[in-house]
């Protein structure tokens, strides 16, 4: 019997509405480990090269991984991974809640969805049994208002239900996948790849938890979580969310504001993290934010999701819907130089209501904003007063993408296709790579992210390694956990040397097999989260009984990340796709801590040529080496 994982796979064909189920072997499991990596295996083995992202060729994966389920902190994760039609590359993107430990309870460890559906449908997954049912009462309902009615017609209230929104359905091209109403698979647009396929909804229940091999190692885990939480770096997080990052990145200019060009915001503590704790948090006019406005995931003591409530003023927000994190409070605030909390919070809304990423649609709203404020686009072509600050029109261009009404319909492209669509010299205000939209921290500043953003298979993502920080200023605080992972000495400050890209590179990897594992990067990680690289390793040992190392787990992270580059490259992707937006390399940043900073190009194209050395890819075309495949046992997914 399989410890932690059930062994079993679904595969689901909804152009011939029929299921088989797949029973890999404990090799199998031990290799890939779960989520991101075992998501790619499929992708690479059963889509045909050059499929449409919004045809049936597509694949869709959703992966739990060998850790799901058991009881302690940051393991109720989900990879869901697909090609992305944002970017024409792999898309990827993790989730949190209660449904993926519901999928691993109702006996599944992955659903590998291909084909599509004539009309809607919605699954139904129950202890083994599956359900495809019709969805068409359900289509064009918001998350809501679908997850309501999934439940009575179900007859159970505490089933949980992963869904698109209306913006999904109409393929967004930045569309998410969304549960709980309020956590989402953000990045790389995998919504519009599930509404598609017709499929509005996977609902699970299940009763069915996988025994553990060592059940007191776990208890110990999860007891030594509690009692650390309150000295650890991640306390502030628990109660201010990653909103309180806002002053910390304001400090040395790494708040991205007026569509990148600054990386400072003179309002940014009207949208700090503890300012969201004082005012909008639920329960924060009777100081209960504690208990109403701090959700959390299944079996996790951290409480860092957000939940927001406002019932009075012009933008009446809904607690169901969560509330704002830090990417969110920048992208829809500082980005577009606003500083209204609520404004910023009713965005958000809209966006868990419809299901889109805020990552992408607040950038695609700055970019609009920029060429508006620079005489490129007119009120005669957005409708709207596009002047930097402007909230209510922030707010209604988020509601037009999200129906895709009027100039929201162009914008539901993304920035880079809009741009592309509309000429002017558009491009020029783009904050893109391989077509996806920055995240709120700024390369200029964080040398190392520079190197990430570009050469990340999926796009520009901040989740993907570690930050500069850690090795820098913060070192001696780390420097032991990072040892375990292979960084071993401190590095200058904006530093982009070999040193930089091999501290660059290792901790890629450690991410890398964190989306594997589907552990939560706020609580595990190899610098400043609760839980350290060794943790990670008791967790697989305590799960499973197999006697992991992190160098395993390395080598796991690996894995994973070669074989996304193998799928970029049979998709015609190589290093002509690792680079960055112009502006950061001609425009100096504005203002503060970071005034007159900008990338070098030759600096770049040097730590490029490094990184693929030392990753075993080939330099010309940034692609696996064969030796490189051979070590990872992945000659069989060769190009």
């Amino acid at each position: 019997m399989p410890l932690g994982y059930t062994g079993k796979i679904l595969h689901l064909d909804l152009t011939h509405q029929t299921y088989e189920i797949e029973t890999p072997d404990e090799a199998f499991y031990r290799k890939y480990m779960g989520g991101s990596a075992l998501a790619m295996y499929y992708l690479l083995k059963e889509m045909p090269a050059g499929a449409d992202p919004l045809g049936p060729n597509n694949v869709l994966v959703f992966a739990l991984s060998v850790l799901t389920g058991a009881a302690f902190s940051g393991q109720s994760r989900m990879t869901a991974a697909a090609k992305s039609p944002l970017t024409g590359a792999i898309g990827d993107s993790q989730t949190g809640g209660f449904w993926p430990a519901e999928l691993k309870f109702a006996g599944f460890d992955a659903i590998v969805v291909k084909g599509a559906a004539k009309h809607p449908v919605y699954v139904w997954i129950h202890d083994g049994q599956v359900e495809i049912r019709p969805a068409d009462h359900l289509w064009g309902q918001i998350t809501g208002a679908a997850e309501d009615a999934i439940k009575a017609e179900l007859g159970d209230q505490k089933i949980e239900v992963l869904q698109i929104g209306p913006a999904g359905e109409q393929q967004v091209r930045f569309a998410a996948i969304m549960n709980m109403s309020n956590r989402a698979n953000g990045r790389t647009g995998l919504g519009a790849v599930m509404g598609s396929k017709n499929l509005k909804a996977i609902a699970v229940r299940g009763s069915q938890k996988p025994e553990v091999a060592d059940k007191k190692l776990l208890s110990d885990l999860a007891r030594w979580g509690v009692q650390n939480l309150p000295q650890s770096n991640i306390v502030g997080l628990a109660k201010y969310g990653t909103a309180e990052t806002t002053g910390s990145n304001q400090t040395i200019g790494s708040l991205p504001t007026f569509n990148y060009n600054s990386g400072v915001f003179a309002d940014w503590e009207a949208i700090d993290g503890t300012t969201m704790y004082d005012t909008i948090l639920k329960g924060a006019e009777e100081g209960k934010q504690d208990r109403l406005g701090r959700d959390t995931c299944y079996a996790c003591t951290v409480r860092c999701k957000r939940v927001v409530e406002i019932e009075e003023g012009p933008y009446k927000v809904d607690p169901r819907y969560g509330g704002p994190e830090y990417e969110t409070t920048s992208t829809f605030g500082n980005y577009a130089g606003i500083n209204d909390l609520a404004a910023i919070a009713k965005a958000n809304e809209i966006c868990n209501q419809y299901g889109m990423d805020t990552i992408s649609c607040g950038a695609t709203i700055s970019w609009a904003f920029e060429a508006y404020n620079d005489g490129k686009l007119t009120k005669e072509d957005v409708g709207l007063d596009l002047t930097w600050g402007n909230a209510e029109s922030m707010v209604k261009l988020t509601e037009l993408i999200a129906t895709r009404t009027g100039i929201g319909d162009l914008l539901a492209e993304g920035s880079q296709r809009a741009a592309e669509e509309l000429g002017r010299g558009m491009a020029d205000y783009l904050i893109t790579v391989k077509g996806q939209e920055l995240p709120a921290h700024m390369p200029q500043v964080k040398r190392s992210l520079a190197l990430i953003y570009a050469v990340n298979p999926f796009g520009a993502d901040h989740q993907s390694s570690e930050h500069d920080g850690a090795v820098e200023g913060d070192f001696e605080t780390y420097k032991d956990r990072l040892a375990l992972i292979g960084i071993h000495e401190q590095l200058p400050k904006r530093s982009l040397g070999p040193e930089k890209v091999r501290f660059a590179l290792r901790t890629q990897w450690i991410y890398s097999a964190l989306d594997s594992l589907n552990l939560c990067q706020f609580v595990f990680g190899p610098a400043w989260h609760l839980y350290g690289p060794d943790h990670m390793a008791q967790a697989v040992q305590g799960v499973t009984g197999w006697d992991v190392s992190v160098d395993e787990l390395l080598e796991v992270g690996e894995r994973r990340l070669n074989m996304m580059r193998l799928f970029n490259a049979r998709e015609g992707l190589d290093r002509k796709a690792d680079t960055l937006p112009a502006k950061l390399f001609k425009r100096a940043l504005q203002g503060g801590a970071s005034d007159g900073l900008k990338l070098d190009p030759a600096e770049f194209e040097a730590a490029l040529d490094d990184y693929y050395q030392q990753a075993g890819w080939d330099v010309e075309h940034g692609n696996p080496m064969p030796e490189t495949l051979e070590r990872l046992g992945l000659t069989w997914a060769s190009v």
